[in-house]
């Protein structure tokens, strides 16, 4: 039986069902709706959105990853999702994680009312985050990337991707706990997209529960460009095929999906739920 995670006043209860984590990205290139919530007022306004759906945890980017995006100085990191966190801690009572692989960022993200750390590089690109994990004892995501966005999509390989993503995680898992960061305070997350061929990301879908056994597992699928060569639509238009995901996920087990439109995914989650329930 996995332990429950604590944030604040909030309990994720691994198994019980799946939780909605809603994308805030408030940089002006992100792929899907780079440009929309960068000003605090648009965000907060996103925000109050989110949290009258459902949402279980708001996840705060300031840099974007998509494939062959380029790297932004902390400064402007900082300046941009700072105020916008401190804004939501202000006014709303809901975990919010801060998508940031640089120790800097996560630190000040921490200081200003963030829980959660959200590495896309699980700890492989600043030697200091783990040490920011350590001091502040802050909860991780811990995801799979091959490569980095600029280098990801370059002609990635893979001989088993399932199996290969599992001894990676594992890995990453062991050197967090190896340097005193919780086993109970990790997630781990397979990284649909981030340096994956088409075919990758729908094996790693269709076998998610294999995931399991290494911990809580977060699905990130929303609006993905597998998606959009399935469906033949442009990034904004993948909403339901999201869905779609996102209710296979629950039906695998899956503890946490990250999703633009929080509003469809929590109801995609009330029907597989219902339908878990009925003996």
């Amino acid at each position: 039986m996995r332990k429950p995670l604590a944030v604040g006043k909030h309990l994720f209860e691994w198994g019980r069902r799946t939780y909605v984590v809603g994308i805030l990205n408030v940089t002006p290139d992100s792929f899907s709706d780079g440009g929309l919530y960068h000003r605090v007022d648009r965000a907060l306004f996103r925000v109050e959105e989110m949290v009258s759906a459902g949402v279980d945890l708001i996840d705060v980017g300031g840099e974007s990853t998509r494939p062959f995006a380029k790297p932004v100085p902390a400064e402007e990191e900082l300046a941009r999702v700072i105020p916008v966190i401190e804004a939501v801690r202000k006014r709303f009572d809901i975990p919010i994680s801060i998508d940031t692989y640089k120790a800097r960022v996560a630190r000040e993200a921490l200081a200003a009312g963030a829980d959660i750390v959200n590495d896309v590089s699980a700890l492989r690109f600043d030697p200091e985050m783990v040490r920011v994990l350590v001091e502040t004892g802050a909860p991780v995501i811990l995801m799979h990337m091959k490569g980095t966005p600029q280098t990801m999509q370059l002609d990635p390989h893979y001989e088993d991707v399932v199996a290969e993503i599992k001894d990676f995680l594992q890995e990453r898992k062991e050197f967090a706990i190896s340097n005193g960061v919780q086993a109970e305070k990790i997630i781990l997350d397979p990284g649909i997209g981030f340096g994956k061929r088409f075919e990758d990301n729908l094996a790693i879908i269709k076998h998610v529960d294999e995931f399991s056994s290494l911990g809580p597992v977060l699905l990130g699928p929303s609006r993905k460009a597998f998606l959009g060569e399935i469906l033949g639509k442009e990034a904004r238009e993948r909403d339901a095929g999201t869905m779609a995901v996102v209710a296979y996920a629950a039906l695998k087990g899956v503890d946490l999906v990250r999703v633009h439109n929080v509003e469809m995914a929590v109801d995609t989650l009330k029907v597989i739920q219902a339908l878990k329930e009925v003996q």
